[in-house]
């Protein structure tokens, strides 16, 4: 009976829909387009030639492929996936025997690049690939339905039965922390000065230091995420096809998580932060540089050639000095450098919810001696990626505790709308004293107003910030990546902004072609997200 049950039922699918992915404010960044999936039963058809010319016709796929899959012997042969359902409307109209036109679903992506390398996309099975879309899978995929029909011994479903049908369930909705009109300026930003700059990439990272919730994450140039196999213009057409999906890798590539850069003198945060929380330095302590320092055999020299002369260690970090660092770097000792590294998260992951997330790349400590020392206090000689950079610093100015930077909010039911989960991401875990915080924020803060990143400054707020320049291997390209990252307000951080310009020409200071991408984001922003100018700052 089993065995002949078998012989007489005949299952299709129906696809269940991906759930969707909305923004903070619930706006939708990825749902999905009713499309057809078109097949044949070669034991149904009983007009051979005319359903080979209406597919062919309808289809736009050459006569004799389609021939080739109606004569085979078989219980189904798929024509053709994710057809427009306007199309898969005209043929049913032919009521042609044996063809067969089901219901299905196709990604689609309101925005088109938006985006692009955080919400990833999906390939022809409806499954995630990169980004978000793979991350959630589990929540987003849905259980796809059946149709179950009875045919006769030859193939032929009877009229006179009842077909079973077990209805898809949709997957779940997404709701992530990114907001659809910071993301969108912060994009145009990036855009803007990539073109003025004729840069290789640019990438801006926009998060709330104290949750850790990321409103916006740019990495030009983005891609179309409706069209995410189809490689940028200009592109050599005779690469054979292991060159074209090393193009499609480089192309859909977060540098922001997948890849690791010299931060250069943003780090100068972190050792300022170590140096005052182990009590090595003072603010007022004084320094002398003549515009270089010896380190061993090495003359190690400051940007300023000509030096700074003597400074107190405010003057030192306003004025991004390498001679001071060093001698900062010195008085901390290789012993608690690399504490504090462990302490403050750099030697792990930040643990953000993408995929692919990049580690370190540190000296070994047995392996540093004091030249690694001196370059590594003003941020060289090491590597991080983009996103533990901007975790570290808006960790050391919220207060001193760590976050982890996520996108992934809650989980609602496609159907209800009912919230199903809240996404969690632990108790978050001191890592600087409050005090050592606050006066991180107060002498960040004299960077903008008096050091700098003047650039960033915008009246009637209080921003902190920390320029960087640094220059990538192999030094003799002359290769460089010009960056800034700010917050504000500067004594209570609500939002911090870092934009990073990689290979620049001409100017390439970070100071003068980074920090004003940061000041025109936050004169958008700050009035958006509801803070108010002061008076009197």
């Amino acid at each position: 009976q089993q065995k002949a049950k078998t012989l007489h039922e005949r299952e299709r699918e129906i696809k269940a829909a991906r759930g969707e992915i909305i923004d903070r404010n619930g706006k939708v960044l990825a749902t999905n387009k009713a499309v057809c999936t078109i097949s044949v039963i070669h034991s149904q058809i009983t007009d051979p030639e005319r359903v080979i010319q209406v597919l062919a016709d309808e289809l736009g796929i050459e006569k004799e492929m389609i021939r080739k899959r109606v004569e085979k012997v078989s219980s189904r042969e798929k024509i053709k996936t994710n057809v427009e359902k306007e199309t898969g409307d005209r043929i049913r109209a032919y009521e042609l025997d044996g063809v067969k036109i089901d219901e299905d679903f196709k990604r689609y992506y309101p925005y088109g690049n938006l985006a692009s390398k955080v919400l990833g996309f999906t390939g022809g099975d409806n499954q995630g690939i990169i980004g978000l879309e793979v991350k959630y899978e589990n929540y987003l995929k849905g259980v796809n339905g059946m149709i179950l029909t009875t045919t006769d011994a030859r193939g032929i479903e009877l009229a006179d039965t009842l077909e079973d049908r077990v209805e898809p369930v949709s997957g779940d909705t997404l709701q992530v922390s990114l907001d659809y009109n910071i993301q969108e300026y912060a994009q145009q930003a990036a855009e803007k000065v990539m073109e003025e700059k004729q840069a290789d990439a640019v990438v801006i990272l926009i998060l709330n230091p104290k949750t850790g919730e990321i409103y916006a994450c740019v990495n030009a140039p983005e891609f179309d995420l409706n069209a995410p196999f189809t490689l940028p213009e200009g592109t050599d057409a005779a690469l054979n096809d292991e060159e074209k999906q090393a193009m499609l890798n480089q192309m859909w590539r977060n540098r922001s998580i997948n890849d690791t850069y010299e931060p250069g003198s943003i780090f100068k945060v972190f050792t300022a932060s170590a140096a005052l929380e182990e009590g090595v330095v003072k603010e007022e302590d004084t320094f002398y540089c003549p515009g270089y320092k010896l380190v061993e055999d090495r003359r190690i020299r400051c940007a300023r050639t000509t030096g700074h002369g003597s400074e107190t260690f405010v003057q030192g970090v306003q004025n991004s000095c390498n001679p001071v660092f060093i001698e900062v770097g010195m008085r901390l000792g290789t012993e608690n450098f690399y504490k504090y590294f462990e302490k403050f998260g750099l030697m792990g992951k930040t643990g953000v919810d993408l995929p692919g997330e990049a580690a370190t790349i540190m000296h070994k400590k047995e392996n540093v001696g004091q030249v690694e020392l001196a370059t590594m206090s003003f941020g060289q000689s090491f590597q991080v990626t983009p996103m533990q950079m901007a975790t570290t610093v808006c960790s050391l100015v919220n207060g001193g505790k760590r976050i982890t930077p996520h996108f992934g909010i809650a989980v609602y039911d496609a159907e209800s709308g009912e919230k199903e989960e809240t996404i969690s991401y632990g108790k978050r875990k001191r890592i600087l004293s409050k005090e050592t915080s606050e006066k991180m924020r107060k002498i960040l803060e004299t960077v903008v107003s008096e050091g700098g990143g003047k650039k960033a400054q915008i009246e009637g707020y209080r921003i902190g910030g920390k320029t960087a320049t640094s220059q990538t291997l192999p030094r003799s390209a002359n290769r460089y990546i010009g960056s800034f990252i700010g917050f504000a307000p500067a004594d209570d951080p609500q939002v911090a902004a870092m934009a990073i310009i990689y290979n620049p020409q001409g100017i390439y200071y970070g100071g003068t072609i980074a920090a004003p991408v940061v000041r025109d984001i936050f004169d958008n922003i700050l009035p958006y997200l509801g803070i108010e100018r002061e008076e009197n700052p």
